[in-house]
């Protein structure tokens, strides 16, 4: 029987995202000028307010309050009217030192014999549904608000928008799991104040239906084109006015996004945020080397669809062990255990393994931090940072490193394929 999947995502002018932001901002500056910094800091957003907090070990010196109110400019929130913006909120910072109780437990002579920064499970997962190998409901969902916010920035159109806005896709999939059509879609967008909420509404549904959506219609392959039809069933702004949003609407904090970071609701989660953590954090770096995992064997053909889950115990160097759910997928003559354990022998899960394979002590998280953590687009940049004492540093460095399809040829290899 045909059945309705729903997956949510949430813009860059989101409170939660907002924090998001700012705390891999923060993370970025950290490594940048010292790539062995341990960092775990959190943000909270609010009216007219910006809170940092946290832990850090580093021997970079920043100016937080200054990177944070950068971020929030870059985001949109310049105007005084919104009660929260760049130039004008209020920064506290509450950062302190990182325990020594947890550092002896990750820190080693050997870097090789760098232990978990935390105990806990992470997960990777991919489908061949869309040609990023994410889930087709999630990625629609960020297309829809990434070409919301070129809109807004470009200026032209639908010049009401503020930065604040969600969307939400449900696709109908037949019994063999295949998108059939869109069943409905869900915009809600801040924006400014009408004279008529009548009107209101009116005018900004239409220019969602009419401008938005074709816009987001064209980016992808002709395939998928074809689920949108006349029957959509669209909620534009459904409680009616959103002219109060941003921290002043909705406090908000990092870490609280993390489906929408992920898979939207599709595989599985481990319960770990990703945003202010240093790449000893195995929350994030093995839920990126999972997933890193889990697409080079989707890609390589060895099942249409997969789940991988590592777990790791805090201190320890070997994770406690590989599962693999291939729902029934694999196209190959093993079963889910056996290839979790093959999948053992080419990935080497091992935490300073991973940043290495991964090039993770780079100050690549900023653009991690809104629109999904995967499924982006892998690529080089060229990045500034500069510290509070004025040093500047100019780098290239590679964004998304666990959306390479890098290790396909060796999965192949070593399943035979």
């Amino acid at each position: 029987m045909p059945y309705l999947f729903t997956s949510e995502s949430v813009s860059e002018g989101h409170p939660d995202k907002i924090a998001d932001q700012i705390s891999d901002a923060l993370i970025d500056n950290f490594l940048a000028f010292d790539k062995d910094s341990k960092v775990a800091c959190e943000t909270l957003v609010t009216t007219g307010l910006t809170v940092l907090s946290g832990e850090v070990k580093s021997n970079a010196y920043l100016d937080v309050q200054k990177i944070a109110r950068e971020v929030i400019n870059k985001i949109g929130y310049t105007k005084g009217e919104y009660m929260f913006d760049g130039n004008s909120c209020g920064v506290i910072s509450a950062i302190h030192e990182q325990s020594p109780d947890i550092n002896q437990g990750v820190d080693r002579s050997n870097p090789e014999e760098q232990g978990a920064g935390d105990q806990g499970m992470m997960f990777g997962y991919a489908t061949n549904e869309t040609e990023n190998y994410m889930p087709l409901a999630l990625d629609l969902s960020h297309k829809i608000l990434i070409e919301l916010a070129k809109l807004r920035r470009e200026g032209k159109e639908l010049t009401y928008l503020r930065p604040d806005a969600k969307s939400q896709v449900t696709i109908e999939y037949s019994d063999d799991n295949t998108p059939q059509r869109i069943e409905a879609i869900v915009v809600s967008t801040q924006h400014d104040d009408f004279a008529s909420e009548a009107e209101m509404l009116k005018t900004i549904k239409k220019d969602i239906v009419d401008v938005l959506i074709p816009r987001v219609k064209a980016q992808l392959k002709p395939e998928l084109q074809k689920l949108f039809n006349d029957q959509i069933k669209y909620h534009i702004n459904p409680t009616g006015k959103f002219v109060i949003g941003g921290p002043h609407g909705d406090t908000g904090l990092t870490g609280r996004k993390i489906i929408v970071d992920t898979y939207g609701g599709k595989g599985a989660h481990g319960g770990g945020a990703f945003s202010g953590k240093d790449p000893s954090k195995v929350d994030r770096s093995a839920a990126y080397a999972t997933r890193h995992i889990a697409k080079n064997m989707v890609a390589a053909g060895i099942a249409d669809e997969i789940l991988v889950q590592v777990s790791y115990a805090i201190g320890v160097v070997e994770p406690m062990g590989i599962f693999v759910n291939t729902y029934g997928s694999a196209k190959v003559e093993m079963t889910d255990g056996e290839i979790a354990k093959k999948i053992s022998e080419i990935f080497d899960m091992r935490p300073y393994a991973i940043e290495t394979r991964l090039k993770l002590r780079n100050p690549i998280y900023s653009e991690a931090a809104s629109y999904g953590h995967m499924g982006r687009e892998n690529e080089v940049v060229k990045k500034e940072f500069i510290s509070a004492s004025g040093e500047k540093i100019e780098m290239e460095v590679e964004l998304f490193p666990w959306e390479k399809l890098d290790y396909v040829d060796k999965v192949k290899s070593a399943f035979g394929v």
